[in-house]
């Protein structure tokens, strides 16, 4: 058995440049969808030494903040149907995401409806034991590495 990329020849976009924001444009700070994006972007694929941004995996418009409900959520596009790395991805901005913002809000990922084959099918591929156990941890480090 040979184990080879599972999209060889992906396309790759340009980086869009990142926005100048005023350091007073934040002073009630409120998250909005470019504060989650700049977090997030360079995050490197897990099968190509590209970002998520550069394989439009993911992009600003994919973001939305309900900042009344301490709410993220983004939702990302896997480069091929069959992306066996959708789980890993999630994965990482779920935990870049708590790296980066306060932990009462409330994060939620998802796939891009009809871009995943397993997600036509039903199955479930993420992992919720494994990642309850990711997330605890990081939880546990947070607290400590804090207090």
């Amino acid at each position: 058995m040979t184990l080879g990329l599972i999209n060889a020849n992906p396309v790759v976009h340009a980086k869009k440049e990142r926005v100048a924001r005023a350091e007073d444009s934040h002073a009630d700070n409120a998250v909005d969808p470019l504060d989650v994006f700049d977090s997030v972007r360079d995050i490197r694929d897990p099968e190509h030494p590209y970002s998520l941004e550069q394989l439009s995996v993911l992009s600003e418009e994919s973001i939305t903040v309900d900042e009344k409900l301490g709410c993220i959520q983004i939702t990302f596009t896997p480069t091929v149907q069959y992306c066996s790395m959708a789980t890993v991805i999630g994965l990482c901005l779920r935990v870049k995401l708590m790296q980066c913002f306060p932990p009462h809000c409330k994060v939620d990922i998802n796939v891009t409806p009809g871009s995943h084959a397993d997600e036509e099918s039903g199955e479930d591929r993420t992992c919720p034991t494994s990642e309850t156990i990711l997330v605890d941890s990081l939880g546990a480090y947070r607290a400590s590495s804090t207090g």
